[in-house]
């Protein structure tokens, strides 16, 4: 007769338990970051909103930053998936992106993104770990916008994807950093509007060209 496998009891918490910890400890991080700074963010205070050890936070999180990353990943990012690729052209998909990314960053993913690009000016493996897990996805999803905007005639054969990419959303967290004017949609359209306007091929700029007076056309 076969014998029967002996069942060997777990040690330590159950899965449960831990999930729920680990699910208090990010929304203690969420909550305590409504009212403070990444900076004035300490462990103790995450622990003691949470109820549990030091040592659990630590066991999980080895420093203050990864702690702040996972919650950013689990909490905020979750809320604010990629932007799915419209069906048109280029250059509403591009404002698409960056009209969503604007309006994200009026809640809590503006105030913690602003923050832990400052926080990464001392701890550089704070920006590596952000811009991976948060950013280069994204960049390779509007490259993709533009290149097809090359292929199908839009955009003009020598465009940058990476120049045309920094040069809308490097204006947009450039307001978000500085706050030196109000970060809104319709700065993000107008925003992509006039960087497109150089990238058109004659054709297309003939179709979607808006009607204003330039100096070169009031010289012919």
């Amino acid at each position: 007769m076969a014998k029967q496998p002996v069942s060997v009891p777990r040690r330590g918490r159950p899965p449960l338990a831990e999930a729920e910890s680990h699910a208090a400890i990010l929304d203690a991080v969420y909550e305590l970051l409504k009212k403070q700074s990444v900076r004035d963010l300490t462990m103790e205070a995450v622990a003691r909103r949470a109820k549990v050890g030091k040592p659990t936070l630590y066991k999980w999180w080895p420093t203050k930053a990864e702690l702040v990353l996972a919650m950013f990943r689990e909490r905020i990012l979750s809320a604010h998936p990629p932007p799915p690729v419209p069906g048109e052209t280029a250059e509403e998909a591009i404002s698409h992106a960056a009209c969503l990314l604007i309006r994200a960053f009026k809640g809590p993913l503006g105030k913690v993104s602003a923050e832990l690009i400052a926080e990464g000016q001392s701890e550089p493996e704070i920006i590596r770990k952000w811009f991976d897990e948060h950013i280069r996805h994204r960049r390779a999803r509007n490259a993709a916008d533009i290149e097809r905007g090359k292929t199908i005639g839009e955009l003009l054969a020598q465009t940058d994807p990476e120049l045309v990419i920094d040069s809308i959303f490097g204006a947009i967290y450039y307001r978000l950093l500085f706050r030196s004017a109000p970060l809104t949609e319709q700065f993000g359209k107008d925003l992509v509007a006039q960087v497109f306007r150089g990238l058109k091929t004659r054709s297309d700029r003939g179709e979607h060209q808006l009607q204003i007076n330039s100096p070169r056309s009031s010289m012919k």
